[in-house]
């Protein structure tokens, strides 16, 4: 598999506080990275980093094949729609499409067909037209990621996909990530404060500690390491 996204000693700082200090890891094309660690640890400005909303002090982020971090589908971390937010399902889906359309004042065909896809895809189609403040909070979470899928050419970025929703709304949502990332074959890294279940769904786990050295390796190995002792507990 093709190696789609390198970072090379990565260093970079949060108010003049360095929280990233010579990272280094890898996702090759198709595989699901888990990105786990406390508050305070870097996974924040790590995502910042990635999205090329914030430069680092030094070290490398290269991506392959021409992808730029604009072709990067984002979820950010769940939040309440304002009861005011007038836009549809619909219209929020397809603004992820936003990158795709350019300076162009409408959007094509071929987008909208990618928008009604994605809105098939995670089944929300029939709520298309529906204002998106009425919407439950698992089905908000579904037309986020749905537009992070009309955003995304080959990799979707997760900040917490499931904090404030319920346990049903949770394994839901876990279930279409790891539906995209294995039927699909959509590359996948997701922040994630639930260690068991990202060492269950993901390939490779990344996890960052402000107090120790940084883990990058298989879910295997993180359970017989050291932070996966001390993360992990008798969890597993």
């Amino acid at each position: 598999m093709e190696t789609i996204l390198e970072c090379k000693n990565m260093i970079a700082s949060y108010d003049g506080v360095k929280v990233l200090n010579s990272l280094s890891f890898s996702i090759k094309e198709g595989e699901f990275l888990a990105i786990l660690g406390e508050n305070g640890s870097g996974k924040s400005t790590l995502i910042k980093c990635l999205l090329g909303i914030k430069q680092l002090d030094s070290g490398t982020i290269t991506m392959s094949d021409g992808l730029k971090p604009t072709d990067i589908g984002y979820l950010p971390q769940h939040t309440n729609l304002q009861k005011g937010f007038p836009a549809t399902v619909s219209e929020v889906v397809i603004s992820g499409c936003l990158g795709r359309r350019g300076f162009r004042p409408f959007y094509s065909p071929a987008e909208k067909k990618i928008a009604r896809d994605a809105m098939e895809r995670l089944g929300i189609a029939d709520l298309a037209k529906r204002s998106c403040r009425e919407l439950s909070g698992g089905q908000q979470q579904r037309m986020f990621l749905a537009r992070a899928m009309c955003a995304a050419k080959k990799l979707l970025l997760l900040d917490e996909p499931v904090t404030g929703l319920d346990p049903n709304a949770q394994e839901e949502m876990y279930s279409l990530i790891t539906e995209l990332n294995q039927k699909d074959g959509m590359t996948v890294i997701m922040v994630s404060h639930d260690v068991v279940k990202s060492v269950d769904c993901a390939d490779r786990i990344l996890c960052l500690c402000s107090s120790d050295h940084s883990f990058f390796g298989t879910p295997e190995e993180y359970v017989g390491s050291h932070l996966g002792s001390k993360f992990l507990g008798g969890a597993k």
